[in-house]
Protein backbone atom coordinates (compact mmCIF):
# COMPACT_ATOMS: atom_id res chain seq x y z
CA UNK A 1 0.00 0.00 0.00
CA UNK A 2 1.24 3.48 -0.86
CA UNK A 3 1.98 5.63 1.85
CA UNK A 4 0.27 9.18 1.92
CA UNK A 5 4.31 10.63 1.33
CA UNK A 6 4.33 8.76 -1.86
CA UNK A 7 0.91 9.92 -2.96
CA UNK A 8 2.27 13.68 -2.20
CA UNK A 9 5.25 12.88 -4.48
CA UNK A 10 3.29 11.48 -6.95
CA UNK A 11 0.70 14.70 -7.00
CA UNK A 12 3.81 17.18 -6.99
CA UNK A 13 5.22 15.67 -10.01
CA UNK A 14 2.10 15.87 -11.64
CA UNK A 15 1.26 19.08 -11.17
CA UNK A 16 5.03 20.12 -12.10
CA UNK A 17 5.06 18.39 -15.52
CA UNK A 18 1.66 20.69 -15.63
CA UNK A 19 2.85 23.80 -14.68
CA UNK A 20 5.85 23.67 -17.57
CA UNK A 21 3.31 24.69 -20.60
CA UNK A 22 4.50 26.25 -23.84
CA UNK A 23 5.34 29.51 -24.31
CA UNK A 24 2.64 31.61 -25.64
CA UNK A 25 2.81 30.98 -30.04
CA UNK A 26 3.59 34.44 -31.23
CA UNK A 27 3.47 33.12 -34.87
CA UNK A 28 6.80 32.03 -35.44
CA UNK A 29 8.35 28.60 -34.63
CA UNK A 30 5.21 27.25 -35.47
CA UNK A 31 7.24 23.64 -35.65
CA UNK A 32 8.94 23.68 -32.40
CA UNK A 33 5.67 25.05 -30.44
CA UNK A 34 3.43 22.49 -31.87
CA UNK A 35 5.36 19.80 -30.41
CA UNK A 36 5.78 21.46 -27.22
CA UNK A 37 1.76 21.99 -27.23
CA UNK A 38 1.23 17.77 -28.30
CA UNK A 39 3.86 16.99 -25.41
CA UNK A 40 1.60 19.15 -23.17
CA UNK A 41 -1.53 17.86 -23.84
CA UNK A 42 -0.59 14.87 -23.86
CA UNK A 43 0.72 15.07 -20.45
CA UNK A 44 -2.86 16.53 -19.31
CA UNK A 45 -4.46 13.13 -21.30
CA UNK A 46 -6.27 15.70 -24.21
CA UNK A 47 -4.03 15.21 -26.81
CA UNK A 48 -6.66 12.42 -28.41
CA UNK A 49 -9.02 15.00 -28.95
CA UNK A 50 -7.05 16.75 -31.29
CA UNK A 51 -7.53 13.62 -33.79
CA UNK A 52 -11.10 12.40 -33.01
CA UNK A 53 -14.88 14.24 -34.23
CA UNK A 54 -17.09 14.21 -31.01
CA UNK A 55 -18.72 10.57 -30.77
CA UNK A 56 -22.38 9.85 -32.22
CA UNK A 57 -25.04 9.69 -29.67
CA UNK A 58 -25.57 5.54 -30.30
CA UNK A 59 -28.75 5.20 -28.37
CA UNK A 60 -30.38 8.61 -27.01
CA UNK A 61 -31.75 7.09 -24.05
CA UNK A 62 -28.58 5.38 -22.70
CA UNK A 63 -26.73 6.67 -19.94
CA UNK A 64 -23.47 5.41 -20.78
CA UNK A 65 -23.67 6.98 -24.67
CA UNK A 66 -24.79 10.02 -23.11
CA UNK A 67 -22.31 10.18 -20.50
CA UNK A 68 -19.07 9.39 -23.66
CA UNK A 69 -20.70 12.03 -25.30
CA UNK A 70 -20.54 14.69 -22.05
CA UNK A 71 -17.11 13.41 -21.36
CA UNK A 72 -15.97 14.26 -24.68
CA UNK A 73 -17.55 17.51 -24.86
CA UNK A 74 -15.43 18.25 -21.59
CA UNK A 75 -12.37 17.15 -22.68
CA UNK A 76 -12.60 19.50 -26.54
CA UNK A 77 -13.61 22.40 -23.99
CA UNK A 78 -10.89 21.72 -21.75
CA UNK A 79 -8.58 20.73 -24.89
CA UNK A 80 -9.89 24.11 -27.15
CA UNK A 81 -9.18 26.85 -24.43
CA UNK A 82 -5.55 25.14 -23.29
CA UNK A 83 -4.71 25.96 -26.94
CA UNK A 84 -6.26 29.73 -27.26
CA UNK A 85 -4.46 30.57 -23.67
CA UNK A 86 -1.23 29.25 -24.97
CA UNK A 87 -1.43 31.70 -27.94
CA UNK A 88 -0.62 35.45 -28.25
CA UNK A 89 -3.65 37.35 -27.80
CA UNK A 90 -3.61 38.24 -31.12
CA UNK A 91 -4.14 35.16 -32.64
CA UNK A 92 -5.92 34.10 -29.07
CA UNK A 93 -8.82 36.77 -31.08
CA UNK A 94 -8.83 34.95 -34.62
CA UNK A 95 -8.82 31.71 -33.69
CA UNK A 96 -11.18 31.71 -30.65
CA UNK A 97 -13.96 31.66 -33.14
CA UNK A 98 -13.58 28.20 -34.03
CA UNK A 99 -16.00 25.75 -31.97
CA UNK A 100 -13.48 22.80 -31.23
CA UNK A 101 -10.03 22.11 -30.47
CA UNK A 102 -9.72 19.88 -33.44
CA UNK A 103 -10.93 23.25 -35.55
CA UNK A 104 -8.42 25.72 -34.05
CA UNK A 105 -5.41 23.33 -34.37
CA UNK A 106 -5.97 21.96 -37.92
CA UNK A 107 -6.15 25.75 -38.57
CA UNK A 108 -3.28 26.67 -37.12
CA UNK A 109 -1.28 23.97 -38.90
CA UNK A 110 -2.83 24.22 -42.30
CA UNK A 111 -1.81 28.27 -41.83
CA UNK A 112 1.44 28.25 -40.12
CA UNK A 113 2.74 24.37 -41.60
CA UNK A 114 2.81 26.94 -45.63
CA UNK A 115 5.14 29.05 -43.21
CA UNK A 116 7.37 26.57 -41.98
CA UNK A 117 7.38 25.33 -45.81
CA UNK A 118 8.69 28.94 -46.91
CA UNK A 119 11.31 28.48 -44.19
CA UNK A 120 12.90 25.62 -45.58
CA UNK A 121 13.10 27.27 -48.74
CA UNK A 122 14.59 30.34 -47.33
CA UNK A 123 17.00 27.56 -45.54
CA UNK A 124 17.93 25.56 -48.56
CA UNK A 125 18.55 28.64 -50.44
CA UNK A 126 20.80 30.25 -47.91
CA UNK A 127 23.15 27.06 -48.25
CA UNK A 128 23.09 26.30 -52.20
CA UNK A 129 23.94 30.40 -52.50
CA UNK A 130 26.82 30.08 -49.87
CA UNK A 131 29.90 30.80 -51.32
CA UNK A 132 33.63 30.82 -49.08
CA UNK A 133 35.69 33.99 -49.47
CA UNK A 134 39.32 34.11 -49.08
CA UNK A 135 38.83 37.94 -46.68
CA UNK A 136 37.32 35.50 -43.87
CA UNK A 137 39.12 32.65 -42.16
CA UNK A 138 37.96 29.11 -43.58
CA UNK A 139 37.48 27.76 -40.10
CA UNK A 140 35.02 30.62 -39.63
CA UNK A 141 33.40 29.81 -42.71
CA UNK A 142 32.67 26.27 -42.26
CA UNK A 143 30.99 27.11 -38.62
CA UNK A 144 28.53 28.88 -40.51
CA UNK A 145 28.38 26.61 -42.96
CA UNK A 146 27.71 23.94 -40.30
CA UNK A 147 25.04 26.14 -38.88
CA UNK A 148 22.97 26.58 -41.55
CA UNK A 149 23.40 22.53 -42.04
CA UNK A 150 21.40 22.05 -38.58
CA UNK A 151 19.32 24.56 -39.84
CA UNK A 152 18.42 22.35 -42.83
CA UNK A 153 18.24 19.64 -40.13
CA UNK A 154 16.22 21.83 -38.27
CA UNK A 155 13.44 21.84 -41.15
CA UNK A 156 13.41 18.06 -41.58
CA UNK A 157 16.27 18.44 -44.59
CA UNK A 158 18.90 15.26 -43.56
CA UNK A 159 21.98 15.70 -45.66
CA UNK A 160 24.46 12.63 -45.13
CA UNK A 161 27.73 13.08 -44.41
CA UNK A 162 29.13 12.38 -47.45
CA UNK A 163 27.04 15.08 -49.66
CA UNK A 164 28.16 17.73 -46.78
CA UNK A 165 31.59 17.36 -46.89
CA UNK A 166 31.49 17.52 -50.74
CA UNK A 167 29.02 20.76 -50.05
CA UNK A 168 32.06 22.39 -48.05
CA UNK A 169 34.85 21.92 -50.43
CA UNK A 170 33.15 22.59 -53.47
CA UNK A 171 32.07 26.11 -51.39
CA UNK A 172 36.18 27.00 -51.00
CA UNK A 173 37.32 29.80 -52.62
CA UNK A 174 39.36 29.13 -55.96
CA UNK A 175 42.39 30.13 -54.85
Amino acid sequence: MASSSDVKSDVQISNKINDERPEKFKGVDFKRWQQKMQFYLTTLNLAHILKEECPKLADPDSRESLLTVETWKQSDFLCRNYILNRLDDTLYDIYSAYSTAKEVWDSLEKKYKMDDAGAKKFVIGKFLKYVMVDSKPVTKQVEEIQILMHELHGQGCSINEHFQVGAIIEKLPSS
